[in-house]
């Protein structure tokens, strides 16, 4: 897939081409499916939603919203990564209003840990509230934890998307996880 084919497909949706969105998604469906299981995979065995369906799901918040200003190739992973997430949350919370608040839906929070540690597992409406509270005194942490763990982009990735330094995106990436480690402990 060539870059500039993407970047005029994305340009062309956002300046009012309708059909422009339905020409892109073939081109990046693989790799949404690959975030789409990534994110299933950290969700409890048994999960009701499938990679397909959660691509599905994320194209038709995609195409409900309003047109949005989307940058590149990055850039739209990212987004994508987040309105996977809120596909999942939404879920959840259907999920626990229909049991009246048992059965909670569990996410393990790992990034490509050494396989001898034991990922974290937490509630995902817990990591949402989290997220949000994480947004109120730093929001470029929440969105770079967006970007890693949601959107499955690496550190050069989301330092580009957030216009940091590689470094700075290690060190704000190891703050936020301890941050979230304390706080859903």
């Amino acid at each position: 897939m060539a870059a500039e084919t993407l970047s005029e497909l994305l340009r062309a949706w956002q300046l009012g081409d309708s059909q422009a969105l339905d020409r892109l998604i073939p081109l990046v469906y693989n790799e949404l499916r690959r975030v789409a299981r990534a994110q299933l995979r950290r969700e409890q065995p048994g999960h009701s939603l499938q990679a397909t369906a959660l691509v599905h799901e994320m194209y038709m918040r995609l195409t409900d919203a309003d047109r949005m200003t989307i940058n590149n190739r990055t850039h739209f992973f990212a987004v994508a990564g987040r309105l996977m997430r809120q596909v999942l949350v939404d879920h959840a919370r259907r999920k626990n209003a229909a049991k009246r608040g048992g059965d909670a839906t569990i996410v393990t929070l790992s990034d490509g840990a050494p396989a001898s540690v034991k990922p974290m597992t937490v509630d995902v409406l817990a990591l949402e509230e989290a997220l949000d509270e994480l947004a109120t005194f730093d929001p470029r942490q929440r969105d770079l934890v967006e970007l890693r763990y949601f959107a499955g982009l690496t550190i050069d990735e989301a330092a580009a998307a957030l216009n940091i330094s590689p470094a700075t995106a290690e060190r704000e990436w190891a703050t936020a996880k301890a941050w979230l480690y304390m706080k859903l402990s």
